[in-house]
C-alpha cells in the first residue's frame, strides 16, 4: 500500500463524522475562548485566534476523537496577573515556553508520574480552580440588568427541560 492511499484512507474515510465533529467542537470552542479571554483580561479576538491556532496544530499533529484542544480555565486564571503587569508580549512568550516544556515532558514520558498524585489532591485542585474561576467571573455578574438574569434562567430552563420534550436535538443547541 502506498503512502498516499494510506493517508487517503486515514484522513478521508469518515468525512461525515469529521465534519459533524468539527461543528460540535466549534460550537463548544467559541464561547469557551471568549469566556477565557475575558477572565484572562485580553481582547476576545486574541482568544479566538489562539484557539483557532491550537485547533489547527492539534488537527495535524494528532489527538483523540472528540478531543477539544484549547485554552483552559486553569491557564486563564493564571494569566490575569501576567497580562495586567506585562502585557500580551509576555503572554505570548510564556505560551511558547510552556509549549516547549510540554514537548520536553512528553518526550521524557513524564505523564506516567501522574499516577503518583492521589485522587484527593486532584479533587482539591479542581475545587480550588472552580472557586478561582467563580471569583474571576464575579465582577462580570455584578451590576448587570435584570434582563440578563432572566436570559440566564431561560437558557438553563431550556437546557434542563427541553430533553423532556424530545431528545432528537441536544438541548444546548436549541
Amino acid at each position: 500500500m502506498t503512502r498516499l492511499s494510506r493517508y487517503r484512507r486515514e484522513w478521508f474515510s469518515n468525512i461525515r463524522a469529521d465534519i459533524l465533529s468539527g461543528i460540535v467542537v466549534a460550537l463548544a470552542l467559541i464561547p469557551e475562548a471568549i469566556g477565557f479571554s475575558v477572565i484572562a483580561g485580553v481582547d476576545p479576538k486574541v482568544g479566538l485566534f489562539a484557539s483557532f491556532a491550537i485547533a489547527c496544530v492539534s488537527a495535524f499533529v494528532g489527538g483523540r476523537p472528540g478531543m477539544i484542544s484549547a485554552a483552559t480555565a486553569a491557564t486563564a486564571v493564571l494569566m490575569v496577573t501576567l497580562v495586567k503587569e506585562h502585557g500580551l508580549p509576555y503572554l505570548f512568550a510564556a505560551t511558547i515556553l510552556m509549549g516547549l516544556i510540554q514537548l520536553g515532558a512528553g518526550a521524557l514520558r513524564l505523564g506516567r508520574l501522574m499516577s503518583f498524585v492521589s485522587r484527593s489532591v486532584i479533587t482539591g485542585f479542581v475545587n480550588a480552580l472552580a472557586i478561582l474561576i467563580f471569583m474571576a467571573q464575579l465582577p462580570e455578574l455584578i451590576g448587570v440588568p435584570t434582563l440578563t438574569y432572566a436570559m440566564i434562567a431561560a437558557g438553563l430552563g431550556i437546557i434542563y427541560l427541553f430533553p423532556y420534550l424530545t431528545r432528537a436535538i441536544p438541548s444546548p443547541l436549541v
